[in-house]
């Protein structure tokens, strides 16, 4: 990105701001846990302030997104569940928050997905060596939900057998437990690219929040 993508400015305030407006429209969290640079701690306090979200923690995260996730994962112990989301997915529907989480009340992990729109070719030293059936592929989003104990197993084994995964669901299906998915939304791109955060702008210019 060349910029930190969290603080680019969108509509006049960071993007970070318009993640925490979704987790406080969701109006289903008694706490919030943001991981990020310490240095961002009276920042990000405000930006909560602003939209209402008053019980906010700060946590340093880690080397990869996975040591992050259990940086922040150590500060929910006592809850039953909890929802990790990236912080560059600001578009993500309030309401998906919710059926994230009761599916995870009822089945233990949940993930938001959308059916996957074009066709997937794995390829090997620049040559198609398949071409997968893309009626069963999903692409994969955030939020995603758990049961704290559940979540908190998956991590710790991933630890000690020094695994990594992409996401946390990943860490849960190693092991053997179900994920169920809930339809996610085309508007709950991750921000990742300067034409992203491109699409983002225009937008939120389009549509005031």
């Amino acid at each position: 990105m060349g910029e930190d993508k969290l603080w680019a400015e969108v509509g006049g305030r960071p993007l970070l701001g318009l993640t925490l407006q979704a987790l406080a429209d969701a109006d289903v969290f008694d706490a919030v846990v943001v991981v990020a640079a310490a240095s961002r701690r009276e920042q990000i306090a405000v930006l909560a302030n602003e939209v209402g979200l008053h019980d906010v923690s700060v946590v340093e995260g880690g080397e990869r997104r996975q040591d992050s996730v259990a940086a922040g994962l150590a500060r929910c112990a006592g809850h039953e569940i909890v929802c990790v989301h990236d912080g560059a997915r600001p578009l993500a529907p309030p309401s998906l928050f919710g059926e994230v989480v009761e599916a995870a009340r009822a089945d233990g992990a949940a993930i938001a997905a959308i059916p996957t729109v074009d066709t997937i070719k794995q390829v090997a030293r620049n040559h198609v060596v398949d071409t997968l059936d893309r009626s069963t592929l999903v692409a994969v989003q955030t939020p995603q939900a758990f049961r704290y104990e559940l979540l908190r197993r998956a991590h710790d084994r991933a630890t000690d057998e020094k695994a990594q995964a992409d996401d946390d669901a990943a860490l849960v299906e190693r092991l053997g437990a179900l994920v169920a998915v809930v339809s996610g939304d085309p508007r709950n791109f991750k921000v990742t690219t300067p034409f992203d955060l491109e699409l983002l702008r225009a937008r939120a210019a389009a549509v005031p929040t």
